[in-house]
């Protein structure tokens, strides 16, 4: 189950006073009619285990170990001798002792309910849900009234992937306490895995009633309803969580692919406002163009490449936004330092020709073609342009020749240009006598 069922579900296994869990035999104490002394006990085994729980009172189980093993040594019959070892172990995390001590202890008394109540909770927290549905059924039916074993048979229950079991058991255990958020909760989510999503919807909201600190839960729900398509319930629920970063950035996301960028932008801009990374400030670019606010859209662009000059789609991006406000120049700066981050690129090299040839700078225009052409990455647009490029400079024979390998290698592809360069090819062709 989810970490907030657990941590309920591991507290009374510190010796701490609670209902249902068989507890030490205190020093100052009548000794628990659960587990009765042993008369036949060695004299010994009745002072190691006295010791033991003096210690143990005093909460000091590291003292208190080695004198109950040493108690258990003694007097291996000894229920509370091994009982108390059992507990102690459980209270210094030493699972992996603790399993076979309660183990030892239904073996001298299989019916204990403690002691079986405990070792399902320890195995439950070990991560072995399928040795604690023995000894949790085993409890849960010593005490059919008893909450606290019904909702642990539900944990272990749901944790072997048996939901269905699972949401039975823990209507039982909501049966027996009405208030209990843990047990809503529980029923919630065994009905979410089970797609039973309207009614989960109520357990959690009512979960959440009960106990205002398990809101988060309602996260779970949403991303469900977010995985199966249902973007609409997953939006509502995710605009719940303003402050749940990782949340708002799904929910943003959500409001984009819905086309709703005027409802993501406050969140997006509350995201690039608390951490203003390459990442948040693309995202707000492009809930900016969706808007339509495309000044806020080169200004956030603007802002990510100042801020990360050595990225290579941002400066590319940023080159291409001043082109398409004729702002030649600074475009050509971008696309230089595009090609330079990555010599090798094409698209990088044809946008930095394209940019240079129409601000008049034919020959490095021409120079960054034919890095391209030297790469073998050459398209027949970029023959096309160098084809118009050479003709501007009146380079006739090298325009003629370059207009035919367009004409060659286009081959009905671009239609408009091959009329053209039909025309070219022709005229130049005449001008040369060919």
């Amino acid at each position: 189950m989810g970490k907030l069922a657990f941590a309920l579900v591991f507290t009374p296994l510190l010796a701490q006073a609670q209902p249902g869990i068989l507890e030490p035999r205190s020093t100052s104490a009548p000794q628990s009619s659960a587990v009765p002394r042993q008369n036949s006990s060695p004299d010994r085994s009745v002072d190691y285990l006295a010791d033991g729980l003096k210690a143990l009172d005093a909460k000091q189980p590291a003292a208190a170990e080695p004198l109950l093993r040493k108690a258990v040594e003694a007097d291996p019959a000894s229920v509370e001798a091994s009982f108390s070892l059992a507990l102690v172990l459980g209270m210094e995390g030493k699972d992996v002792d603790a399993i076979p001590a309660y183990q030892k202890v239904l073996e001298l008394r299989p019916e204990l309910y403690e002691a079986n109540l405990n070792l399902g909770i320890v195995l439950l927290r070990d991560r072995q849900p399928a040795d604690a549905l023995v000894v949790l059924k085993t409890a849960a039916d010593l005490k059919p009234g008893e909450f606290r074993p019904q909702l642990l048979l539900g944990n272990a229950l749901y944790d072997t992937g048996d939901y269905e079991q699972a949401e039975s058991q823990f209507r039982k255990a909501f049966q027996l306490d009405p208030k209990s958020a843990p047990a809503e909760l529980a029923l919630a989510r065994s009905l979410l895995k089970q797609s039973k999503l309207a009614e989960a919807a109520e357990r959690y909201r009512a979960a959440i009633a009960l106990d205002p600190a398990s809101k988060n839960s309602l996260i779970e729900l949403g991303a469900e309803y977010d995985r199966l398509g249902r973007t609409t319930e997953a939006i509502a629920i995710f605009r719940e969580f303003p402050a749940n970063e990782a949340v708002s950035t799904r929910l943003t996301q959500l409001l984009l692919d819905s086309d709703n960028a005027a409802a993501a932008i406050p969140a997006l801009e509350a995201a690039v406002k608390r951490s203003p990374t390459t990442k948040n400030r693309l995202t707000l670019a492009d809930a900016y163009k969706q808007a339509g606010a495309h000044a806020k859209v080169l200004e956030q662009i603007q802002l990510a490449a100042a801020a990360d000059p050595g990225n290579f789609d941002v400066r590319m991006a940023y080159g291409r936004l001043l082109r398409d406000d004729h702002k030649s120049s600074e475009a050509i700066a971008e696309f230089q330092a595009a090609s330079q981050l990555q010599p090798d690129s094409a698209p990088a090299l044809n946008e930095l020709a394209g940019a240079l040839i129409l601000t008049g700078r034919f020959d490095e225009g021409l120079a960054a073609l034919d890095r391209v052409h030297v790469l073998g990455k050459e398209i027949p647009g970029n023959i096309y342009l160098r084809a118009i490029t050479l003709d501007k400079l009146h380079r006739t024979q090298p325009a003629l020749d370059a207009y035919r390998q367009f004409l060659a290698v286009s081959a009905g592809k671009s239609p408009n240009e091959e009329f053209l360069a039909r025309q070219r090819a022709r005229i130049i062709g005449k001008e040369l006598g060919k």
